[in-house]
């Protein structure tokens, strides 16, 4: 029996490893045997010789009790071990708690953030309610989702139960209401039309230059009878819809106002990193100091929303949209709308498993939707110039329905699709393992991207500058001074710029612009852009002699939407080789498809420059009388030019007589106004 308790007591590997209690330690310690105690030799024999052999273990070894040193050191172990168990007991305990009430946890958690929050949009509301009305509006858009998901998970398949019959008879009465709409729409848009442009018969121009693209288009399809026409009514429908809510409503003009104004402002941070890093007088006088670094803070925040979920989130909405529309596949309807915030070579990484199994039109609308938009981080840098945000943003969102509409145009599709019907497509939401490392490797990322914009624009301008010399001497050469590129586009594509709705004017400049991003980049351009924007903002004269320094209001928000994509010669190889690295077996059909791309993606951003003009509404000068007589002189702004050409205008000189016509004809300070306008411009009335 004694033997059978030591062999139990036995001290093992597995044990200590496992922490459990050895009880052999007290076998150990304790006297050994004393059952035998008091008996004859014969029952204790196999007992001594086993004491015996421990007495010789405690001869070899020096011990107490034959105890060895290795016996000692695993009993302080397991002491140590008992310890701690017993001291994370409560630990452990909450741990295993935690885990059986999760859900529960989760809800209270929730719940009390929930009521902080609530009491907080409460106290602001109480405190200012205008200074509190973006966060009322961001905070019922929330609401909104969050309820109609709570709503849809719980409530959906009962709803959906009920309106069945409703459905089933919306169903077979489609085929005759799908025209009667499409007639009342094109009724109504059509009333629409004459009655707005008879206020403004300059856009009828932007309207025609709109038809003629989408012609041209038509006659550059790859198959003329297989053209998805819902697709392509649609996609212009949501273009043409979304361009009303955001240029003429007042809701949409302001809502996108005070989103341009919100991302300035939040750009502006920019500033407190770099002008830690280079100083405040490099990020004030080196352009590369001070627009390149937006870069990358817009890479970082964008790589952090990703983390978060929030951009799947937007895409897969935005493509939802699109795709029950317009009928499109599911896998190129969510690149397209990943081209919104994204690059012409990131979007495509969103649908990468699916690649190598798309057909050709597929391929080819993903090539078009990169073309037509430009990515979210140089958006920002295009902003840090000048150019309006407002303008920009919708840019891209009316590019991504166009896009989808004209790639369907220009090459339909006449192959058997495997993702026509499926419902929903896998997006990953990165390898980031917290928040810390996306926002490292969003910021690490933009260095390619800040280096490639830095080269690009030495190189570019560089051969641009080789170009104009070489042409310039070639010019001399039979008489011909001031020959350029950008007067040869000025001629060349002079048309096009009108048709979109430029004044024939401003066209030789919007033409130039035009030029300078097909056949360069549209970084050059933009920065043109602001060139002409500061010196028209500045109040300059609008003619320095034979040259014009800047273009009117109108023709630079036509401008800003057709620069607004990556459409350019340098994209193709951009293109090619993003795409090509994903999916090596396709390049034969990836170069079949790319310059196709490029021209739909060109016509698209003049396409939403066309939609612009339509619905541009020309800014209404205010009470020039009252502004004039009020005015600093000491400075020049664009509204002192045009109250100063209004009274320019009103002016009359007839035998050394001064005079004024209109509103001026009863101001007392029209002389003095008049004088201090002829400070700063040139006109037939300051002779007198």
């Amino acid at each position: 029996a004694a033997l059978l308790e030591m062999e139990e007591n036995q001290i093992t590997l597995d044990n200590l490893e496992r922490g459990a209690d050895n009880p052999a330690f007290s076998s150990v310690v304790s006297p050994p045997f004393p059952s035998c105690w008091g008996t004859g030799a014969a029952q204790c024999a196999p007992a001594n010789d086993v004491f015996q052999g421990e007495e010789r273990l405690y001869v070899e070894s020096d011990g107490p009790r034959g105890e060895s040193k290795e016996e000692r050191r695993g009993e302080g172990k397991g002491r140590l071990s008992s310890y701690c168990r017993k001291a994370l007991q409560p630990a452990s305990k909450a741990k295993h708690f935690c885990k059986a009430h999760a859900k529960v946890l989760r809800m209270v958690a929730l719940g009390v953030l929930g009521v902080a929050y609530l009491c907080y949009f409460i106290a602001a509301c109480w405190l200012n309610f205008q200074r509190a009305l973006a966060l009322v509006v961001m905070t019922a858009v929330v609401a909104f989702f969050i309820f109609w998901s709570l709503f849809k998970k719980h409530c959906g398949a009962k709803v959906l139960l009920l309106l069945s019959p409703i459905w089933k008879c919306f169903q077979k009465a489609w085929p005759w209401l799908k025209w009667l709409l499409w007639v009342a729409l094109l009724g109504g848009l059509i009333t629409w039309l004459a009655l707005d442009t008879a206020r403004y018969p300059e856009q009828l121009i932007s309207l025609a230059g709109f038809c003629f693209l989408v012609l041209f288009l038509f006659a550059c399809s790859k198959h003329h009878g297989a053209v998805s026409w819902r697709a392509v009514f649609w996609g212009l429908g949501l273009e043409f819809l979304f361009g009303l809510f955001v240029l003429r409503t007042t809701p949409g003009v302001q809502a996108f106002r005070w989103l341009g104004d919100q991302i300035q402002f939040f750009l502006n941070y920019t500033t407190a990193g770099s002008s830690f890093v280079f100083g405040n007088t490099l990020i004030e006088e080196v352009f590369a100091f001070q627009t390149l670094p937006i870069v990358v803070f817009f890479s970082c925040v964008m790589s952090i929303l990703y983390y978060l979920g929030v951009m799947q989130w937007l895409i897969v909405k935005i493509s939802w949209l699109l795709q029950v529309s317009m009928g499109t596949t599911s896998t190129e309807t969510l690149s397209v709308a990943g081209n919104i915030f994204v690059g012409q070579t990131e979007a495509p990484l969103l649908i990468r498993p699916y690649l190598a199994d798309m057909t050709r039109s597929e391929i080819h609308a993903v090539m078009t939707g990169g073309f037509s938009t430009i990515a979210g981080s140089v958006m920002g840098a295009y902003i840090s110039f000048g150019i309006d945000a407002a303008s920009l943003i919708a840019a891209s969102v009316m590019a991504a329905p166009c896009a989808l509409a004209m790639s369907k145009l220009v090459y339909p599709e006449v192959e058997e699709s495997k993702f026509k019907g499926k419902g929903s497509i896998h997006l990953s939401s990165g390898e980031e393992q917290n928040i810390l490392e996306a926002a490292s490797n969003g910021a690490a990322a933009s260095v390619g991207l800040v280096a490639n914009i830095a080269a690009n624009l030495i190189a570019f301008l560089a051969v641009l500058e080789f170009i104009n010399a070489a042409l310039r001497w070639f010019g001399e050469m039979v008489d011909i001074q001031g020959l350029s590129f950008q007067v040869i586009c000025s001629y060349v594509l002079m048309p096009v710029a009108f048709l979109m709705g430029a004044d024939w004017a401003d066209s030789p400049l919007v033409a130039e612009l035009l030029g300078i991003k097909i056949f360069l980049n549209e970084f050059v351009a933009y920065q043109q852009l602001a060139t002409y924007k500061k010196n028209r903002l500045s109040g300059l004269e609008e003619w320095d002699g034979s040259r014009k320094q800047w273009i009117s209001e109108r023709a630079e928000s036509i401008t800003t939407f057709a620069l607004c994509g990556f459409a350019n010669l340098s994209s193709i190889g951009i293109m090619l080789g993003g795409l090509a690295s994903m999916v090596p077996q396709r390049k034969g059909d990836l170069a079949s498809v790319v310059l196709r791309a490029l021209l739909t993606g060109i016509c698209v951003s003049m396409l939403n420059a066309c939609l612009a003009g339509l619905l541009h509404v020309p800014t209404e000068v205010g009470d020039c009388v009252t502004f004039l007589s009020t005015a600093n002189f000491n400075s020049t702004s664009y509204t002192m030019y045009t109250c100063c050409k209004q009274l320019f205008a009103s002016s009359v000189l007839e035998n050394g007589t001064l005079s004024f016509t209109g509103t001026w004809a009863e101001a007392a300070e029209s002389v003095l106004c008049l004088t201090q306008c002829c400070r700063h411009y040139n006109h037939t009335s300051c002779a007198g």
